[in-house]
């Protein structure tokens, strides 16, 4: 969660509900094993979790009983009292409990949480009592348990993890549960968590043959298939369409560099951890690009500028590489190998609102375009403490181009959420968080300002007055990668693409063989029309040609039998399950055409 929005959602009565059923469920898994040793059990995004050290493997069973039992506690109505403590008392409560005595020298000593991170003050030490159960803890909690609805409530899941997260440390049992207010938002909850089962991408992406993985390509390399193939060509013909409209100019680039490139625009420092190993020849070391605005920041410095050049957009769907954790890769989410949306503006100060907001504007035709309807653009600012470190060293500049932004997005009246320390390294940005149909939350795009890196590579454009001047970069990718805009597209729409975006747009069907040669035409028809077609001459029965084309989500199916050959017309089944008999094939054609050419959202 953004910094905001974490910080809104420890205020709220949510919170302290998951926080309570952790404690309630530390104390029932207390009952189960008492020899068990207890760690920390904080509220998370939809629920919470507590780490044990057990003396055996919990299982599915377990879970079971777990629950039960937190059922029975809840319903005993019994009070969270808050109790202050010196480091010496805690000790002496926790005395058999070796994590918590850790715990409370750190609070002692240095003022460490419980990851060993330094804290900004000293905290009291306090711990937090319900029936027969000790924690200690910072809280907040509700006041007592009668406050968790035994409805509300589920254990959902078993894995490991380090003590704080060091793989140097212990390998310690997590139980993961949510919490909710009421028994209908776990009820909404857990239909959301279905729901997405279905429309993961990885396994959408298998069945539909849109993308795969393969060992001897290697981990976050994905290989595009035929259908994935043709989801690419469509949002770059989408990207190409819109950009062109905006005065953008398209340009390539290659995936390979020498290391001079990386190091004069400053990403090697800031980011050699995220770059894959140089390859040296003859003595020089060279990159693959992990990202295109270098290589965008020389063809812009390529020939002198003027004023009246600006501002200028140079386009380009780059392919990018970068070395994620294995660890953190995730289907088309967190990849290795990534083709993206990018563009940078070169602009003056004066043109930078226009110009910024010109992105914006951007990003809201894709959100209507693709039934996007929740959404959140956050505004991510620099940390003071990360000066010279994790940004560059200017707070001039940083509180100038922070409140430029500020500005540029309070005049076109979009509504954003700011974040401390989540910064690019040269300069603020907004990152666009949305939703899909189901409520998953996905991070897609973003819109950069860089007033630093200009500099570095010496760009300059002459000014009215004759002046030379450095100008602004914005660096913006609103249709995000295609790795990670397809893998959301799958489970926005589950695989039910709109028509012009379908893989397969349409199938033909023949009743039987004596069809075979009417559907080819008719392919050949539509194909002349540019419709993505195929025909099914199997030899399978009719409807297991329809079930066939239903399971690959083809919107619609041209069925012709005897009937409709002599007559030259089709029956049409469309994948919502509407079917219209005996249409004239260019009537259908017309339709599809329709639909295709205005990028339509229905069938």
């Amino acid at each position: 969660m953004a910094q905001q929005a974490q910080e809104k959602y420890e205020e709220s009565n949510l919170y302290k509900i998951r926080h309570s059923a952790a404690h309630v469920m530390a104390q029932a898994v207390l009952e189960m094993f008492p020899e068990a040793k207890y760690t920390i059990g904080p509220p998370v995004e939809n629920g919470f979790y507590y780490d044990f050290d057990l003396p055996r493997n919990l299982t599915p069973e377990d879970l079971e009983q777990i629950e039960k039992r937190m059922r029975q506690i809840v319903q005993g109505k019994h009070e969270f009292k808050k109790q202050i403590l010196s480091a010496e008392e805690a000790k002496k409560i926790f005395a058999d409990q070796p994590y918590k005595l850790e715990l409370i020298e750190g609070l002692e000593k240095g003022g460490m949480d419980e990851y060993g991170n330094p804290l900004k003050e000293k905290p009291e030490i306090s711990i937090y009592q319900q029936d027969s159960f000790t924690d200690l803890c910072r809280g907040p909690h509700v006041e007592n348990t009668r406050e968790i609805k035994p409805d509300a409530f589920k254990l959902m899941s078993i894995a490991g993890a380090y003590w704080r997260g060091d793989e140097n440390n212990k390998m310690l049992q997590r139980v993961y549960g949510t919490a909710w207010e009421n028994a209908q938002q776990l009820k909404d909850y857990l239909y959301q968590l279905e729901e997405a089962k279905k429309r993961d991408h990885r396994k959408l992406g298998k069945e539909l043959e849109i993308f795969i993985f393969d060992d001897e390509i290697g981990p976050g390399l994905p290989l595009w298939l035929p259908n994935g193939g043709v989801m690419i060509e469509e949002l770059e013909k989408l990207a190409k369409e819109m950009e062109e409209k905006a005065g953008y100019l398209r340009v390539r680039t290659p995936n390979l560099t020498k290391e001079d490139l990386f190091i004069r625009s400053g990403h090697l420092p800031y980011y050699a951890e995220s770059m894959y190993p140089p390859m040296e020849l003859e003595g020089v070391k060279y990159y693959v690009k992990p990202m295109n605005c270098p290589f965008h920041h020389k063809i812009f410095g390529s020939k002198q500028r003027s004023y009246r050049d600006l501002p200028i957009r140079l386009a380009e769907y780059g392919t990018c590489y970068r070395y994620e954790k294995s660890g953190e890769l995730f289907g088309l989410m967190r990849v290795r190998s990534m083709q993206m949306n990018d563009a940078h503006i070169y602009c003056s100060e004066e043109q930078f609102e226009q110009e910024f907001m010109g992105v914006v504007g951007l990003y809201h035709k894709y959100f209507e375009l693709f039934g996007i309807e929740k959404y959140v653009m956050r505004l991510s600012l620099h940390g003071k403490a990360g000066l010279g470190k994790k940004y560059v060293d200017n707070e001039r500049l940083w509180i100038k181009t922070e409140e430029m932004v500020r500005r540029a997005m309070d005049n076109g009246g979009v509504p954003y959420v700011e974040a401390e320390d989540e910064a690019a390294f040269y300069g603020p940005k907004i990152d666009v968080q949305i939703w899909s149909a189901i409520g998953k939350e996905f991070s897609l795009a973003t819109n950069q300002v860089d007033f630093a890196v200009p500099e570095r590579f010496d760009l300059k454009f002459t000014n009215k007055d004759g002046n030379e001047e450095i100008p602004l970069c914005i660096h913006r990718a609103p249709l995000s990668t295609h790795e990670r805009m397809v893998g959301f597209l799958l489970e926005h729409y589950a695989g039910n693409f709109p028509v012009w975006l379908s893989p397969e747009q349409v199938r033909v069907i023949p009743i039987t063989d004596g069809q075979n040669e009417y559907a080819q035409g008719i392919v050949q028809q539509l194909r002349e029309n540019g419709i993505r077609v195929s025909a099914d001459i199997s030899a399978q029965r009719m409807n297991a040609k329809i079930r066939q084309a239903q399971l690959m989500k083809v919107p619609y199916m041209l069925v012709v039998g005897e009937n409709e050959m002599n007559a030259g017309q089709v029956s049409l089944r469309v994948r919502d399950g509407s079917q219209q008999n005996n249409i004239p094939l260019g009537e259908f054609v017309a339709r599809a055409n329709d639909k295709i050419v205005r990028r339509a959202k229905e069938l």
